[in-house]
């Protein structure tokens, strides 16, 4: 079975079963062709697939009269940055996010320095599926230039959006994992700049993770005991291509992904009042806090893009999703964990105290999070069925399922990356949640023996 995955966000695959040189070199002309062969900023995460990967890039946006700026190795967010500061006309972001080393993929750009919406999504699968690429002639070929310093813009605007010098007065210590990511071209420089006492994990960017991809609870158990056996105040831990993060406290406990954008949103909301756009699948938890600050709530659709565009619309002032995905429109469109590692600092640094004092201020649900193998076939299926079977809840669908009680929610969709169904709940205890989540399975599972 070919391993690849097309969609409105990009394209992702395993390499040599499906992401071929030929086909990425086809997206990226697919790309160009959108980008009216302008410029196009072109970056990756560092996987040891992504310098092949890169040159067939190249050789795409080329081939279709675009000039590339060649950032290098790089995050996601930086990418985003570059690409809004050099007025390019797209870009392209090599990476898999938290997929294992065999995947790699494309994330495309708009001029905006955000990734596709929905409608530029559309555009570029239809320039795909038509195969109406705009092969340009010998003599039109574009070049590539290699960027000096690309982390350079996004490196001070960070520092421009928080008050750094009550950071560098605290003088945190800090534990940083990269987990051999892109996150360590610029979050070392980022924490020292800001007068950490830094100690980084996985710095080296060549994509030889240390532990599995995804900052999961799972997966950062060693590095919980490590940030508490080195006495430090807060871990930071990032994803591959640094645009989501997780948190340690400094008794090493795993404060995750979900609390992440509730930290910031708190901090952010106490010195600025606007509205707030999550998504269906992130904690309530940033509802209650948008009601303590006074302040309006949406949600979107799950996905990047969704969030962004309803960011836009109702003139959001912070956003982002559950999985550690900091939006901050003062910095661009894009999850960034640079800048939430930025905000936690900054209110560790105003408010005093420890981090996990902070963490027990805030409001208490337990969500979990599961997964199934399954083809988004049986998903429309399993939605009626779960509608009848919980005809006591609030169901809200366009984005999958979600059904929604007085004090609990479960949400079950198919992810646009991955063949699988994603099951989510929350609950003011786990078991109530871990029990919404079971029911969901049977479901499926009972669909998928018929």
């Amino acid at each position: 079975m070919v391993q690849r995955i097309l969609s409105i966000s990009g394209l992702r695959g395993i390499v040599g079963d499906g992401l071929s040189p030929d086909y990425v070199a086809k997206f990226a002309g697919a790309v160009g062709t959108w980008a009216k062969g302008g410029t196009v900023v072109v970056s990756h995460d560092g996987r040891p697939s992504g310098e092949m990967v890169r040159q067939a890039v190249f050789s795409g946006l080329t081939a279709t009269g675009c000039r590339v700026l060649d950032a290098g190795i790089a995050a996601t967010p930086t990418s985003g940055v570059i690409v809004r500061t050099q007025h390019a006309a797209a870009g392209i972001q090599i990476t898999a996010s938290h997929n294992p080393q065999e995947w790699n993929g494309l994330k495309p750009f708009s001029n905006s320095g955000g990734i596709f919406n929905s409608e530029e999504g559309r555009q570029l699968l239809d320039i795909l599926e038509q195969e109406s690429i705009a092969w340009v002639t010998w003599d039109k070929i574009g070049q590539v230039e290699t960027l000096d310093a690309p982390s350079r813009p996004h490196l001070e605007k960070i520092l421009a959006r928080v008050d750094a010098e009550s950071i560098r007065n605290r003088n945190p210590k800090v534990v940083l994992d990269c987990n051999r990511g892109s996150g360590g071209v610029m979050g070392p420089t980022l924490l020292e700049q800001l007068g950490c006492e830094t100690i980084v994990t996985g710095g080296v960017p060549d994509g030889m993770f240390e532990h599995p991809a995804e900052p999961t609870e799972q997966n950062l158990k060693d590095f919980s005991k490590l940030v508490k056996k080195l006495g430090a105040e807060i871990g930071f831990a990032q994803d591959p291509d640094a645009d989501r993060l997780a948190v340690i406290d400094e008794n090493g406990r795993y404060i995750g992904e979900e609390l992440t954008l509730a930290l910031c949103l708190d901090h952010v909301l106490a010195t600025g009042s606007g509205p707030v756009v999550v998504n269906g699948s992130t904690s309530r938890a940033n509802e209650d806090i948008a009601k303590k600050h006074g302040c309006e709530f949406h949600r979107s659709f799950v996905g990047e893009a969704h969030v962004v565009a309803k960011m836009k619309q109702v003139g959001a002032v912070f956003g982002g999703e559950g999985n550690g995905g900091i939006i901050d429109p003062k910095i661009g469109y894009v999850r960034d964990s640079f800048v939430g590692m930025a905000l936690i600092l900054e209110g560790l640094a105003w408010r005093g105290g420890t981090l996990s004092e902070w963490v027990d201020e805030l409001p208490v649900y337990e969500i979990l999070k599961d997964k199934m193998t399954c083809e988004r076939e049986i998903v429309p299926l399993a939605i009626e069925q779960l509608k009848s079977r919980f005809a006591d809840a609030t169901p809200s669908e366009g984005d999958g399922l979600r059904l929604d009680w007085d004090n609990r929610w479960v949400q079950l969709r198919a992810s646009n990356t991955e063949p699988i169904v994603r099951l989510i709940a929350e609950a003011p205890d786990a078991e109530l949640a871990k029990g919404l989540i079971q029911d969901a399975k049977a479901v499926l599972e009972s669909l998928l023996k018929q």
